[in-house]
């Protein structure tokens, strides 16, 4: 038996097929083009994000002759837009997490922050869907609420994917809008109220592992029905098997996230983390801080787009050893803001500490340091806010792959860094979710023995390295900050 995966990410959507033993069969990619209107703003074509999903699924079907059971979704969240509800048609392009117009609406609602954090687990920001829908809304004043559909990527997805018949989310996605009370578990009316949001926009919200309908738009998986949804972030921590609290994972793409599993009560912050709902499953809630950095290895991609330091990512990490170290420079990669511990929209990004021998690799090497400086703040701050230690980290994402950095990020932790034998356990955990529905692994004891790590990374780096290291990136953070 096999599961198909849609995972749609941020600069690209990957389908990858596994089989029952975790295994991937195939895997197919599109890149997803990113529009960039105006500083700050960042967007994709909703059509496009459609079409890599139907190229990566035919591309798979067209060399797969068994059978598959269910199709699993992971998605990038946050990402907004909203179409009409007869055609499918969008109103516009599709607001990316990473865009930031909407910042002035989040300060004129600064008076309601608490209010927000205590109901969703979220700070007011924009990088959340609710002032983005919002802002869509306010051109297209002409359009009767009833007529529209707003959804995330995961809505999106699932009502072409149904041909229509289908407008729903599931929780990790719906919490990620600043109008989902975690607490209740449904849309909170007061907040829809607050962001002038019209509760007739939203999709329902159903269990991550549950049914979605069946595709009817892709006639090479027609029929084969939706069973497992969830943002990216919970369903790699699903992925990763980190079921029981404390257990932490971390992912390198665009952005960098980690999230720590809390159990049945969520564990609000202090320190700038989310509380948000991580995938439940037998009806039982279950909670997760989370600590989102906004760049992370979208800055590879600015080295190689924007200033052509390299030609292909894969080159970031032979360059980064060939020199011993940065020479005392650091990258704060703050293009959008930055996300947390600090959560401080209007920052933007330095590369401090130059001198006449700063060279390419000295650059190259402090933009792959920068996710694990981050990564070091956001573990440090969970630890703090829940007074748990985190003994290990799981890691995944694309950039886990480089072994460099991993090792960096054991030394900067002080602890062992553990890479697993899959590490598209984003596009895994959605596998996991649909496979349980579709009864091809029994229960989450079946998959956590299943899970089987591939490199282990071990801190090598002195006291006094780490914690100088350390203080200079502190150093260099304070220099970008705007409050």
């Amino acid at each position: 038996m096999h599961i198909l995966v849609v995972d749609q990410g941020t600069t690209g959507t990957t389908t990858v097929l596994f089989d029952s033993r975790f295994r991937m069969v195939d895997r197919a990619y599109r890149e997803l083009p990113q529009i960039y209107p105006k500083p700050g703003w960042v967007e994709h074509d909703p059509l496009e994000i459609w079409r890599t999903v139907r190229e990566t699924v035919r591309e798979i079907m067209g060399r797969f002759s068994g059978k598959v059971v269910a199709l699993g979704i992971s998605n990038q969240r946050e990402t907004t837009m909203v179409w009409e509800r007869e055609k499918g048609t969008p109103l516009s392009n599709a607001i990316v997490w990473q865009c930031r117009r909407t910042a002035d609406a989040c300060e004129r609602l600064k008076t309601h922050e608490d209010l927000i954090r205590r109901k969703t687990g979220l700070p007011l920001d924009a990088y959340f869907s609710g002032t983005k829908i919002r802002w869509i809304l306010d051109r297209f004043m002409d359009r009767d609420p009833g007529s529209l559909c707003f959804g995330n990527v995961d809505a999106w997805l699932i009502w072409n994917l149904t041909g229509g018949a289908v407008h729903a989310t599931d929780p990790t996605n719906a919490s990620r809008t600043m109008l989902y009370d975690i607490h209740a578990q449904d849309w909170d009316e007061g907040l829809c109220r607050l962001l002038d949001v019209p509760l007739e926009i939203l999709p329902e919200v159903r269990n991550s592992s549950g049914s979605f309908g069946t595709v009817r738009a892709i006639r090479e998986i027609r029929g084969i029905p939706i069973l497992g949804v969830a943002g990216d972030q919970q369903a790699a921590l699903f992925g990763q098997a980190c079921f029981f609290p404390g257990e932490t994972k971390n992912t390198y793409g665009t952005g960098c996230f980690a999230v720590m599993n809390t159990g049945e009560t969520p564990v609000f912050s202090s320190r700038g983390l989310i509380t948000t709902p991580a995938v439940s499953m037998n009806d039982r809630p279950c909670y997760a801080l989370e600590g989102s950095i906004f760049i992370a290895g979208a800055a590879i991609q600015w080295l190689r787009d924007e200033l052509g330091l390299l030609k292909q990512a894969a080159e970031s990490e032979a360059l980064a050893r060939s020199v011993k170290d940065t020479q005392g420079a650091y990258l704060v990669p703050a293009f959008v803001g930055l996300g947390a511990p600090y959560w401080d929209m209007k920052a933007r990004g330095a590369l401090v500490g130059l001198t006449r021998g700063t060279n390419r690799a000295h650059i190259v090497r402090a933009a792959l340091e920068s996710m694990a400086f981050q990564s070091a703040d956001v573990i440090r701050a969970m630890e703090q806010d829940s007074g748990l230690r985190i003994e290990k980290l799981t890691v995944d994402g694309g950039a886990s792959a480089n072994d460099f950095l991993m090792q960096f990020q054991a030394d900067l932790l002080n602890r062992p860094v553990l890479r697993p034998s899959v590490i598209e356990s984003t596009a895994l955990g959605g596998a996991l979710l649909a496979g349980l529905q579709a009864g091809v692994w029994k229960d989450m004891r079946d998959l956590k023995a299943r899970k089987n790590i591939a490199a282990e990374f071990r801190p090598r780096m002195p006291e006094s390295v780490r914690r100088r290291r350390l203080a200079g990136w502190r150093q260099a953070v304070r220099q970008v900050m705007t409050r």
